[in-house]
């Protein structure tokens, strides 16, 4: 008998009763698809029948696959806080919880209550960082890298802007700093060498065609030993000296003070806009402890100017970002900085994580696992070689078996000198029960 001839009829599984619950405009292509995989196979050679039920199952996983969500909740033991790859900063529930009341209804995004009129949407968080970091305006958008890209697009297209070599960086995703300016429409100058950039460089440089002097922040390497660059204070002083633009593209930055001396690796956000540079842009979400967001600080008459190119509606943020940015923003003033979980966990002391390395060792089981003091880092592209210290979990076993059986179970720890551990530096203190949970379904405890 041909075998193709027992193949069931499109019709006949959809009324399935499996699949009962199912929503037939996204279970049908799932069938018809199923059914031509099974026929190509058996034309093929690949099978000589089917089993229907087989058939079946692996249409409703298939189902239930594209129904679950991709993102999902995942327990940080790796010890660093700001960690790109899940996601960088976390959001407070409690600020969470009061932006939610403006984003589940309608709200005044572009809209003047007072005068009855379109509004501006940047107005809403512009108010509250104005007051926070005492700047002139503030434009956002989506993130740091379009903050860069617009502020040479609007002030240096077909002009030469200049830059320290030894600040040509590549971060994450091979965003380079060389490309972006080129894709810009302005004209890379590079200036100094590798080690050694002086103000004098940056003189030299300028000619009729400069319309601009760029600083970036090595945020994520550093240059030691014979080394020299010149600062943002003189920067910005021999640009006012010549009638140019000074820019910098901080990245990262922090307001409050950091611990464990980390304050004197990283600039300060307050440090340098107390010199007056012209513009100034960072990232919502590394140590500010934020959404995703580029943030432009400066001049009044330049964010003018930003805000006039026509670019900025592909770059322009939501109402999901603004709300959440100004909550916390709002915390910064309001001295709730202890609502921020990157500053939380970052100003934890080493006593508070052998506390819980103590409940968590009695919860799991004290011959499993031994606490051990180790290090890490902040993470998010920020403080290279700044190692601050931590306190974790050495569970015994396989390192590498341990570390897929635990990531299979969402929760992600590291592996050091061959050993598993969970890292409680970026433990958020509601996973604490679900780390306990893990580690007992993996470890048999």
């Amino acid at each position: 008998m041909n075998p193709l001839r027992s193949l069931p009829k499109i019709d006949k599984l959809l009324d399935n009763h499996i699949f009962k619950d199912c929503n037939p405009a996204l279970l049908a292509p799932l069938v018809k698809n199923a059914v031509k995989d099974v026929r190509k196979d058996i034309l093929s050679g690949k099978a000589t029948s089917y089993e229907e039920a087989a058939l079946l199952d692996e249409i409703l996983k298939t189902y239930l696959k594209i129904l679950s969500p991709s993102l999902v909740p995942l327990i940080n033991a790796t010890g660093v806080i700001v960690h790109t790859n899940l996601g960088r900063s976390c959001l407070s529930h409690t600020l969470f919880e009061r932006a939610k009341k403006t984003l589940s209804g309608y709200t005044n995004l572009e809209y003047d209550l007072e005068k009855g009129c379109r509004g501006e949407r940047y107005a809403h968080v512009s108010y509250h960082l104005k007051a926070l970091l005492g700047v002139e305006d503030v434009l956002v958008v989506n993130n740091n890298a379009a903050a860069v890209f617009l502020i040479l697009n609007t002030f240096a297209p077909n002009k030469e802007s200049i830059v320290s070599r030894g600040e040509l960086v590549e971060i994450g995703g091979s965003f380079r700093v060389p490309d972006v300016m080129a894709r810009s429409g302005t004209q890379l100058i590079e200036v100094g060498t590798t080690n050694k950039t002086r103000i004098d460089d940056y003189e030299a440089a300028i000619n009729e065609n400069t319309a601009l002097l760029m600083k970036v922040h090595r945020s994520n390497f550093s240059i030691e030993g014979f080394s020299e660059e010149a600062s943002m204070e003189e920067i910005t002083l021999l640009a006012k000296k010549k009638g140019l633009l000074d820019y910098y593209d901080l990245g990262s930055g922090y307001i409050d003070t950091l611990p464990y001396g980390l304050s004197y690796a990283e600039p300060s956000l307050l440090r340098i806009l107390a010199k007056s540079p012209s513009l100034v842009s960072f990232s919502g979400d590394k140590l500010l402890g934020g959404v995703q967001a580029g943030i432009i600080v400066g001049n009044k008459k330049l964010i003018k100017r930003l805000k006039s190119n026509q670019l900025l509606r592909m770059l322009r943020v939501d109402k999901l970002t603004l709300s959440l940015l100004e909550e916390t923003t709002k915390a910064y003033l309001a001295n709730e900085t202890n609502l921020i979980p990157t500053l939380f966990l970052l100003n934890r002391s080493v006593t508070d994580l052998e506390l819980i390395a103590t409940h968590l060792q009695k919860q799991i089981g004290i011959e499993k696992c031994n606490i051990i003091h180790s290090q890490t880092f902040v993470g998010g592209g920020t403080l290279p070689n700044r190692p601050i210290p931590t306190v974790a979990l050495q569970i015994e076993g396989d390192a590498k078996t341990l570390e897929r059986q635990f990531r299979q179970e969402g929760l992600i720890g590291r592996i050091e000198s061959d050993f598993f551990l969970l890292d409680l530096r970026a433990l958020l203190p509601e996973s604490e029960d679900e780390l306990i949970k893990c580690c007992k379904r993996v470890l048999g405890c």
